[in-house]
């Protein structure tokens, strides 16, 4: 069963679509250079209107592992995303902090990227395609094989998840920017790509 999370959510209405369509996490970016950029205090905000039941995952570029796990401890967020260029030294320094569920995030260019994320540490892995939040995918056809479960995302949309899905039967899938209509979050698209993945679920 696919799970679906909704990434770059930084409105009240965002969250609370997302409560009416209870996808398993949605996420909050805490990188400065993106337009989906929000603050600790406007990302706690949001939190609290978030129903219990939907998992907050915070996305980090190569952030200082004390500003991560402070938002862990202090329940802004459940799970980090590490997006950057964190290697084992800097989980295992994270870990020291705090032991939460960690996502590490590859950009997938070809198969010896693959290699990277099968060895990773984290409890999770996430095959993305360039910095992430590009609204591209790579080449599906190199997990032929891939044995081990990830987050899919890069390029995903309401068009193409259940092809995804049926294809792959990824552990999860992450969308940002194919829910997205003029930078923002569209609750039709939203509401689309949940219903594709659960429908592909059912098929599955």
């Amino acid at each position: 069963m696919t799970r679906i999370k909704l990434c770059g959510l930084t409105r009240p209405c965002d969250i609370e679509w997302a409560n009416a369509l209870t996808p398993d996490y949605i996420g909050f970016v805490f990188t400065r250079r993106s337009r989906r950029y929000v603050s600790p205090e406007r990302a706690k905000a949001l939190r609290e209107k978030l129903d219990s039941g939907i998992s907050a995952v915070g996305v980090f570029v190569n952030e200082a592992p004390e500003v991560v796990s402070a938002l862990l401890k202090d329940g802004v967020i459940d799970i980090a995303q590490l997006h950057g260029g964190e290697d084992e030294d800097y989980i295992q320094a994270l870990r020291a902090l705090i032991d939460r569920p960690l996502i590490q995030a590859f950009r997938i260019d070809g198969v010896h990227d693959l290699q990277r994320a099968r060895a990773s540490t984290a409890d999770h892995i996430l095959l993305d395609h360039g910095a992430g939040g590009t609204g591209s995918a790579f080449d599906w056809t190199i997990l032929k094989g891939f044995d081990r479960p990830c987050f899919l995302a890069g390029g995903l949309g309401p068009e193409n998840v259940a092809q995804a899905v049926k294809a792959l039967r990824p552990f999860a899938v992450d969308v940002s920017s194919g829910i997205e209509t003029d930078g923002v979050k569209d609750v039709m698209k939203m509401t689309a790509f949940v219903n594709a993945v659960r429908n592909a679920n059912q098929e599955g």
